[in-house]
């Protein structure tokens, strides 16, 4: 392949495997059956990947509904567990910046409120005790809200899925092709949990990109009323890496379910 066709993501400073990790993650969305597009991995080494170079364009509602539907489709081809890593990976993950990379953390469970409360909400406040970002009675209240999740009280029955991990509208490269999923955090969670990313960071076309979804896969009545539940770990570790107004949006995001 010659060299103008190939992007070449490189760091002597990242850590141990993280490229692998995140060509694992390539890998294992790619494999869904009639799954969204995903970028083609060329060649991955310790300090560095090599993906397929895409060109890109503005997308339309009819690009945007087809990438709704093929996320469904994604999603469906489903995970052994909520916390489970994408096929070839073992172990912990990453999240984040290249530059600022978090740990993001893998342990295969049965439940998604405890899969959520433990390695998701409490283990960001864990990574912010150091900050100090939160006071106390901030910290209460993300306690709270892991508490009701431990308990159950969340969950729908719905088995893991096969998400992203990190679907902001930037993680999706629009080519004249559609919607290619790039820099996963790939591993077993809930379906919503993509979707409510998108919808927090905004998404071209949100209208048609649901709308595609649902054409594929519906979700129970209910779904609204999660998406802000699901929001608050992204946010939390914007609040993390970024600090400003995130740490303020989360705690106010987390009042709504303690």
């Amino acid at each position: 392949m010659a060299g103008d066709e190939v992007f070449r993501k490189g760091s002597t400073s990242a850590p141990d495997g993280y490229f692998r990790w995140e060509a694992s993650g390539l890998g294992w969305l790619a494999s869904a059956p009639g799954g969204a597009p995903v970028v083609e991995v060329v060649d991955v080494a310790e300090d560095h990947l090599d993906l397929r170079r895409l060109s890109f364009v503005n997308p339309d509602p009819q690009m945007a509904e087809a990438f709704g539907a093929g996320l469904a489709r994604t999603h469906d081809a489903g995970a052994a567990a909520y916390g489970s890593a994408p096929d070839g990976w073992e172990g912990d993950g990453y999240l984040g910046p290249a530059t600022s990379l978090l740990p993001l953390q893998l342990r295969p469970t049965q439940s998604w409120g405890e899969f959520f409360a433990e390695q998701r909400v409490l283990a960001m406040l864990a990574l912010a005790h150091d900050q100090g970002l939160w006071h106390r009675h901030d910290v209460a209240v993300f306690e709270a809200v892991a508490r009701r999740l431990t308990r159950g009280e969340f969950d729908d029955g719905a088995p893991a899925a096969r998400i992203h991990g990190d679907l902001w509208s930037g993680n999706i490269a629009w080519t004249a092709k559609g919607g290619v999923l790039i820099d996963p955090a790939a591993h077993g969670g809930h379906r919503e949990t993509d979707l409510a990313m998108l919808a927090l960071f905004g998404c071209p076309h949100w209208d048609f990109v649901i709308g595609g979804y649902l054409s594929q896969h519906r979700l129970d009545a209910e779904w609204p009323r999660r998406v802000a539940l699901h929001q608050l770990h992204p946010l939390m570790v914007h609040a993390v890496l970024f600090g400003g107004d995130y740490a303020h949006r989360a705690v106010e995001l987390a009042r709504r379910y303690r």
